[in-house]
């Protein structure tokens, strides 16, 4: 079998951290780097990051969620502005720039952060499908981007609640997107025995 075989699908993953005070240098961001840092370890593909840091203004987060799919994104994370607060905006511009919209990921990141608190019930997070690329909001806090990523297990180990990434892989299998391998000690992405590639030589 060739080198070329055995490397996995190599992606391109767009990243957009979403502040007024981070993208006017009032403080340092802190989500594009956690985002990384979690893909960088969950992944085994090779990655191609495209990076934004931009204001919680409709517009500019549209136009950006666009751009990074036309650019060939297969994933885009964001995080940041999914409150309720007059400023947050990401999901209604993420939804403007939607052909399918996939509730289960919000409602998923909600019951996972309701183990810790009890205001996850604010929390607006969606994400949708336009063209071949998925787009997910994340929480703005890099604890809480890992949680929702990686979901809860229990002290010996094992799965206690899944996380979102378990069924990222396989959503982008179905979009036409490249075949995502996990690292399982991070986070175990989950296929119908139908989808799984066999393991090469």
């Amino acid at each position: 079998m060739t080198e070329a075989a055995q490397t996995p699908d190599p992606v391109r993953i767009g990243i957009v951290s979403i502040s007024d005070r981070a993208s006017s240098g009032v403080y340092q961001d802190q989500g594009l780097p956690a985002l990384q840092d979690w893909l960088t370890r969950a992944l085994k593909n090779p990655i191609t990051f495209d990076a934004r840091l931009i204001p919680d203004e409709a517009d500019t987060i549209s136009a950006t969620l666009i751009e990074l799919v036309d650019a060939g994104c297969s994933l885009v994370l964001t995080t940041g502005g999914t409150g309720p607060a007059l400023r947050d905006v990401t999901p209604e511009a993420t939804l403007a720039v939607a052909h399918k919209t996939m509730p289960g990921f919000g409602e998923q990141m909600r019951q996972i952060s309701l183990a810790f608190v009890p205001t996850a019930i604010l929390s607006r997070q969606v994400a949708v499908i336009r063209g071949q690329s998925l787009i997910i909001n994340l929480p703005g806090q890099p604890k809480a981007i890992a949680e929702t990523l990686e979901g809860l297990k229990n002290p010996d180990g094992t799965q206690k609640i899944n996380g979102i990434f378990a069924a990222v892989p396989y959503c982008i299998d179905l979009i036409g997107g490249p075949y995502l391998e996990t690292n399982d000690e991070v986070c175990k992405g989950f296929r119908p025995k139908s989808a799984v590639r066999p393991p090469r030589g």
